[in-house]
């Protein structure tokens, strides 16, 4: 089991879970993070600290799709392993759905 990044990240990007993943797996993008699959360890720790419910385990239904985006962009992306700042309209995009195929972006975020 691996933990992922879904949908909900997108346009929130609120980074607590980057700070307290013990293996620094996280990978950023321009406007989500995602989790590399095969350097997550699985200890979970990562999925409580999203506010927005965006972290799940990749046994869920329906996640065929969220591990194939997060291994291709963990592999493209920069590593992070700070926090950053969401940006200033995230508040705006929490409860959105649909936001994959409105707003994704395969531009990487800046790392750290």
């Amino acid at each position: 089991m691996t933990y992922l990044v879904v949908d909900a990240c997108i346009k929130c990007k609120l980074m607590d879970c980057v700070d307290v993943c013990p293996v620094d797996c996280f990978y950023e993008g321009e406007n989500m993070l995602v989790i590399h699959p095969d350097e997550c360890i699985d200890c979970g720790v990562c999925e409580p600290e999203c506010p927005v419910d965006a972290i799940v385990p990749d046994t869920e239904d329906d996640n065929g799709k969220w591990l194939t985006i997060n291994t291709e962009y963990a592999a493209k992306w920069p590593n992070i392993i700070v926090s950053g700042t969401p940006p200033e309209d995230s508040e705006k995009y929490t409860t959105e759905t649909g936001k994959f195929e409105k707003y994704f972006s395969e531009k990487p975020g800046q790392g750290n």
